[in-house]
């Protein structure tokens, strides 16, 4: 997350967490008017454009990133629509998705790709479910990617569009969309240059069509949504399976501490990213995972001693021991415990 510009009502900025806590979503004095959010919005309406496209999806503030079904607009978390909410956000979940322009910008277009589907209703075509398949198909709670596929796409985190057919088309048109992208080179040789391409002829036939759904609905507003903040937390953090502050916290206090006597020790951080490519190697090995699956483990972990302020305080030997049984553990926790979720 980057430091966010002055916006938004400054009144949140006065509350301590608590206080924010206890406020419910409803009552936050929060709009999409006024903030970066606005003229991303605005960014990706010149992107349509370029393309051809007359299609402009709406937005809404709500609870977290969706489009629902049948409707051809989007909903933005609340948080990003202020910088207080934004710092919660990180300090309770540890990550603020789509908390710069770049990762917001991404996470737009693959929305608006679920949103120019629902418009045109396009996964009702014969082409489309030959291309991508059948968008009925049961979404699973779980979905363990092949990295290194090359029939997808790759633009969000976790190998997204491999999760179901209807992610991988708004992948896809996310790819498609980008300005600059050179999908054309970057794809070739894939299979998933077949879906590019596919995509590509789909939206020049859209520039003669006329939407079929044309609602300006809002699912889920955040007017209506009468929750804490500390009740919405609380949800968030067991729906991905991460009992924060606990989710690698009690491990990691056991291999590494922040007492005072140890403050001139090397920091957990740093140590390890000194063993990552040889843990990371190690366990790939153990335990047959893709190595680049494995890093994203390691980032989490080394981001938290980070936080945590943690050193190392016993010999390396007995602590790399100890790092390949937790790494090899939380390895298959984040595959199957909740990190390859698919966001519902």
């Amino acid at each position: 997350m980057t430091s966010p510009r002055r916006f938004g009502d400054p009144w949140l900025n006065r509350l301590t967490t608590d206080e924010l806590l206890d406020m419910r979503l409803c009552d936050l004095p929060i709009q999409v008017a006024g903030t970066p959010l606005e003229e991303r919005i605005e960014q990706l309406y010149g992107e349509l454009e370029y393309r051809g496209l007359s299609f402009r999806p709406h937005f809404w503030l709500s609870d977290e990133w969706f489009t629902p079904d049948g409707v051809p607009g989007v909903a933005i978390p609340f948080y990003l629509a202020h910088p207080r909410l934004m710092r919660l956000e990180a300090k309770q979940m540890l990550e603020v998705e789509g908390g710069n322009e770049e990762w917001c910008m991404k996470i737009m277009r693959h929305e608006a790709g679920h949103a120019i589907d629902n418009a045109f209703r396009l996964r009702r075509r014969r082409a489309w479910r030959d291309m991508f398949g059948k968008a009925s198909a049961p979404y699973p709670t779980y979905y363990n990617p092949k990295p290194y596929s090359k029939n997808f796409v790759l633009h969000l985190d976790m190998w997204y569009a491999q999760s179901h057919p209807v992610e991988d088309f708004a992948e896809t048109f996310a790819v498609w969309l980008k300005p600059r992208s050179r999908w054309r080179s970057q794809y070739q040789g894939w299979k998933a240059l077949k879906k590019l391409e596919f995509v590509d002829q789909l939206m020049t036939d859209l520039t003669e069509e006329k939407a079929r759904v044309a609602t300006r609905r809002f699912i889920d507003p955040i007017s209506s949504l009468k929750t804490t903040l500390r009740e919405h937390y609380r949800k968030k953090r067991s729906h991905y399976g991460m009992d924060y502050p606990n989710f690698y916290d009690r491990d990691l206090r056991r291999l590494f501490s922040d007492a005072p006597e140890h403050a001139d020790c090397q920091t957990a951080a740093s140590y390890l990213a000194q063993v990552r490519h040889k843990l990371r190697a190690s366990v790939a090995l153990w335990t047959g995972e893709y190595q680049y699956t494995i890093d994203q483990v390691l980032s989490e972990m080394i981001q938290r001693s980070r936080e945590l302020k943690l050193r190392l305080h016993r010999s390396t030997d007995d602590t790399e021991r100890d790092l390949l049984v937790l790494l090899t553990m939380q390895t298959m926790n984040y595959l199957h415990g909740g990190h390859h979720r698919v966001a519902l």
